[in-house]
């Protein structure tokens, strides 16, 4: 069965807004957005884990580092690493786990 939809497109900036476009065996893919300002709180995901940044720009803390990340920038980090985002405009990003 072949699935056409608009999550991604359609998920709006409102403070942090997070959904599951794709869900399937042994991978998910989760929309996030971020209105300017906004932050991911401090999590860790279960599994190592790919970011693709669609729109915007963010800040990526890990490890005591900041990472600034924008359109099209990709970030791969590992598992059970404490992590936070902050939005520095509306953005909109793809994590794949």
């Amino acid at each position: 069965m072949y699935t056409i939809g608009n999550t991604v497109k359609s998920q709006p900036f409102d403070g942090l807004q997070i959904r599951k476009p794709f869900r399937g065996e042994g991978v998910e893919v989760l929309s996030i957005t971020l209105e300017a300002g906004a932050v991911f709180p401090d999590h860790t995901s279960p599994t190592d884990a790919f970011l693709l940044v669609l729109e915007g720009a963010i800040d990526f803390y890990i490890d005591g580092n900041c990472v600034p990340l924008e359109e099209l920038d990709e970030f791969s980090f590992p598992k059970r690493t404490l992590h936070r985002v902050e939005a520095r405009k509306p953005s909109r990003f793809l994590i794949i786990r």
